[in-house]
């Protein structure tokens, strides 16, 4: 039971990764500039929000 945890977290880490990955973003994939500009968009965001959350973390953590 711990492994097929283990493994699903895994796998959802590596499907974040895959989609952060700055190669990925400038692929030629679609060719509707509207979808490309939404995930851009969501990328910039999930980027902020992690910078935030390390921000917090330290600060938390030099108290």
């Amino acid at each position: 039971m711990y492994v097929v945890k283990a493994q699903l977290c895994f796998m959802l880490l590596k499907r974040i990764l895959l989609y952060l990955n700055p190669m990925t973003m400038f692929q030629k994939g679609d060719k509707n500039v509207n979808l490309r500009m939404m995930h851009g968009i969501n990328r910039i965001s999930i980027f902020m929000f992690l910078f935030c959350l390390i921000v917090l973390l330290v600060r938390y953590l030099s108290r």
